[in-house]
């Protein structure tokens, strides 16, 4: 055992015996050998389906997401420049357990790390913090003890699988230490939405960087200047010596009604971290269905690699956290595609992911990995992260394909006449296309921080190589057609903005022909008045008799001049001015 575990009075382990690991096997019943996975998997699995621990979802949970209407001011709790007001009240129990790792965190908030606050009032609250109001006890205790999490035992030829639904069991595995864990090349804890108690457990047990947790918890893009749930970036000298990092990315779902992308929505709000789902921006097409929705769901995927401070045997011990699912609607498009190669026909069994969420894929992709990858998971501990990441690769390239798809339509939009009147018009156009414009320098951002903290990162835990450059390629291709779109996005705006003022100018002059029959009336019926009105002084009507023709004789002639005089007012208008430049010419040609 490595000095590091030895001195380490959290890091709490017990020796187990042979028996003794076979009973959690008795227990735990997910054990596959990698030369036979596909002979050894149930036929659910075959099915795409695979059984799930299962998970605790009876209680009635708040269906009101922070930062909405009906949630109201979020600073209830405290701005950035005052003291915590969760701490101070400290509303949660802790049910008489002991929170080591806690205590650890306030401590550090207190000693610089204020960052760590945001941390402390989720642990507190048991979710995101700003939705401490709206939390019942029963809620409340029940966020606290979610767990959904299972580790897998990563041996040469074999991984092991057990699921993990309660603290007992996970403290029961956090204290194995095997005889023979030479034949063990790692133990990575897979683990699905956080809580109170797997943060104090694995936090405590395992001793993790508190910023691990930190920066997971939550899904804010920007921030305001009062927020305490601010994240900001470590120096990068600082994030080379961390043993963990933060991925963000978008998942792409299609609702069929309005009523499904709500009930997402809630569903979202059930999370014990912070994820929203977005509407894309864009409305209904023809081909859709009527009120279909495609919303983006902000997700993350954290990784933590335990560090070794000496050279020891021991196995690499490494946790993934993932978003929980949301089950309402379908993946876009059926999903990314699979991450294997199409098999041949003498396969008779072929690899198939559930894709039902991003817990099972990840365990699913972990389980499938080669010989070669898992001897590479000794050179380099970040080779354990080299499926997870492909994943988040894949949702990428789903969602700029989609991208794609909508500036197609827009640019159709655009081009036909049909299309371009139909609705609000431009204007509708114009709104859509900003909205992915704003989005795109956020996703170029997120997918190059990708590429510098973790495909392209050296020396990490002293490693001399790096198994993620594998994903390089496809990550600068990511970045590529974002800037593409980024690019097509700003040539976009300014036809857009041409082909709207192209539209005002020929509105305007539709308008300046409608004023112009308008003045011809005004011509034909202002004479016609005036005559009437001229000949209407007399008292007596009948006196006019023998002078009636007159108002004819005399209407008529004058109607013509004013049609005339208005039909030809601008030739008028320049044979008055050529005169009158002739006059002056020859009055100073005269001595």
């Amino acid at each position: 055992m490595s000095d590091y575990h030895a001195n380490n009075p959290n890091n709490l382990r017990v020796d187990m015996s042979r028996e003794d690991h076979s009973s959690l096997n008795k227990t735990f019943p997910h054990t596959a050998t990698r030369d036979s996975v596909r002979l050894q998997r149930n036929p659910g699995h075959l099915n795409g389906k695979r059984t799930s621990a299962p998970t605790s979802r009876s209680l009635p949970q708040s269906k009101i997401l922070p930062h909405t209407d009906k949630a109201g001011d979020p600073y209830y709790i405290g701005d950035v420049y005052e003291g915590s007001r969760i701490r101070s009240r400290d509303a949660n129990s802790n049910d008489g357990r002991g929170t080591p790792y806690l205590d650890h965190i306030d401590y550090l908030t207190d000693n610089g790390w204020s960052n760590l606050r945001y941390l402390a009032d989720f642990m507190r609250v048991t979710t995101s913090p700003p939705m401490w109001k709206f939390l019942s006890q029963a809620d409340a205790v029940e966020r606290g003890s979610r767990i959904k999490a299972a580790m897998l035992v990563i041996h040469a030829h074999s991984t092991e699988r057990y699921d993990i639904t309660t603290l007992e069991h996970l403290e029961r595995l956090l204290q194995i230490e095997n005889k023979d864990h030479h034949h063990v090349i790692a133990r990575l804890f897979v683990v699905e939405d956080l809580s109170r108690d797997l943060i104090e457990a694995l936090g405590s047990h395992l001793d993790v960087d508190p910023t691990f947790f930190s920066g997971h918890i939550s899904d804010y893009i920007w921030y305001n200047t009062r927020d305490p749930w601010i994240e900001l970036p470590s120096l990068d000298a600082v994030t080379r010596q961390q043993s963990h990092f933060n991925v963000r990315y978008a998942q792409t779902r299609y609702f069929r009604t309005l009523e499904s992308f709500k009930r997402a929505r809630e569903e979202a709000a059930a999370f014990n971290v912070l994820r929203r789902v977005d509407r894309d921006g864009d409305s209904s097409r023809k081909d859709d269905i009527y009120s279909s929705v495609v919303g983006l769901v902000r997700s993350k995927m954290s990784f933590w690699v335990q560090p070794q401070k000496t050279q020891s045997s021991d196995p690499i011990v490494g946790i993934v956290l993932v978003d929980p699912p949301i089950t309402k609607g379908f993946p876009l498009w059926g999903g990314y595609n699979s991450l294997a190669s199409c098999p041949s026909m003498t396969e008779r069994f072929v690899p198939r992911a559930s894709k039902a969420s991003v817990f099972e894929d990840t365990i699913y992709w972990l389980e499938e990995m080669t010989d070669e990858e898992v001897q590479s998971i000794c050179r380099d501990p970040q080779a354990l992260f080299l499926k997870p990441l492909s994943i988040i690769c894949s949702e990428w390239i789903l969602l700029i394909r989609y991208a794609k798809t909508r500036f197609s339509q827009l640019e159709w939009e655009v081009e036909d006449p049909y299309l371009r009147h139909r609705g609000q018009g431009l204007a509708s156009t114009l709104e859509k296309l900003h909205t992915w414009r704003r989005r795109f320098p956020i996703y170029k951002s997120i997918v190059s921080e990708i590429l510098e903290k973790s495909i392209r990162r050296e020396g990490f835990l002293g490693c001399t190589g790096n198994t993620l450059r594998t994903l390089e390629k496809d990550y600068q291709m990511l970045l590529s057609d974002l800037n593409d779109l980024h690019d097509r996005s700003e040539r976009m705006m300014s036809v857009v903005t041409a082909v709207l003022s192209i539209e005002e100018s020929q509105k305007a002059l539709e308008q300046n022909r409608s004023l112009g029959r308008l003045t011809y009336l005004a011509a034909l019926f202002v004479p016609l008045s005036f005559i009437s009105s001229f000949f209407a002084m007399s008292e007596d009507i009948s006196k006019l008799k023998s002078t009636f023709w007159v108002y004819f004789a005399t209407a008529v002639p004058v109607t013509v001049l004013a049609l005339l005089a208005t039909r030809y007012s601008h030739n008028l208008n320049m044979i008055w001015k050529r005169g009158m430049h002739r006059v002056g010419r020859r009055l100073a040609e005269d001595p």
